[in-house]
């Protein structure tokens, strides 16, 4: 039985590990310019890096497997598919002015690498403190809304800038408050998000308004909670 336990155990760090796999792809599809596929697998990333958690602590893997740190393989994934990835795709798109291409790229690593190293990247409350580096989802709704290059470049600077900034962003799945709301509009902008990564980012108006209204939801919501 103990056994089968470790490997049940090592079997969710691989899990875990497939989300290096996803990324590798995404960045295989990100060098050929298909965008919406690279959107796919930074998505089946976000899936493995919900579910795989909920898995360890299902299985008592850090307790079967103290070799393995769950929490550092965690970090490795996630800064490949949060961070280094889309900083490629950022530098890559077209999308901001020519000579800032490559120097946001490196903004967004430096400082998604650093936000990574914080121990104290959470509040209590399981608010993140400051942006916490979640660029594909900044490249995603750059890809989607295609905003003037100067805007773009702007957005990006302001995104790196409030990582470090005193201020709380919300976690969908692990905030208490309005959870129950937060869930809902998390499920709503999933199936928002297929629709337009199969519709291959152009999906239209009825679509992208309601992504953005999401979004906007989501980054003020952290700002208007009072610490408890």
């Amino acid at each position: 039985m103990l056994r089968f336990e470790r490997i049940r155990a090592f079997t969710v760090h691989i899990f875990t590990a497939c989300g290096a796999a996803l990324g590798l792809l995404a960045l295989i599809l990100a060098t050929g310019e298909q965008w919406a596929a690279m959107f796919v697998c930074l998505g089946l990333a976000l899936v493995v890096d919900g579910i795989d958690g909920p898995m360890a602590r299902a299985f008592n893997v850090a307790e079967i497997l103290p070799r393995w740190s769950g929490e550092s393989l965690d970090f490795v994934v996630d800064f490949i598919t949060y961070v280094f990835v889309p900083a490629y795709a950022i530098a890559a798109s077209g999308l901001l002015p020519q000579p800032l291409a490559i120097p946001a790229g490196v903004v967004v690593v430096i400082t998604g690498a650093l936000y990574f190293a914080d121990r104290e990247m959470k509040t209590h409350e399981n608010y993140f403190k400051g942006f916490p580096a979640v660029w594909n989802l900044a490249a995603f709704y750059l890809y989607l809304l295609e905003p003037p290059p100067w805007i773009a470049a702007a957005a990006v600077v302001v995104l790196a800038g409030l990582t470090f900034a005193p201020i709380r962003f919300v976690h969908p799945l692990r905030v208490r408050h309005l959870r129950i709301l937060n869930i809902a509009l998390l499920a709503a902008w999933a199936v928002l998000a297929t629709v337009a990564i199969v519709q291959n980012l152009d999906p239209g108006r009825f679509v992208t308004w309601p992504l953005a209204a999401i979004a906007v939801y989501f980054l003020i919501a952290g700002l208007l909670r009072r610490p408890a």
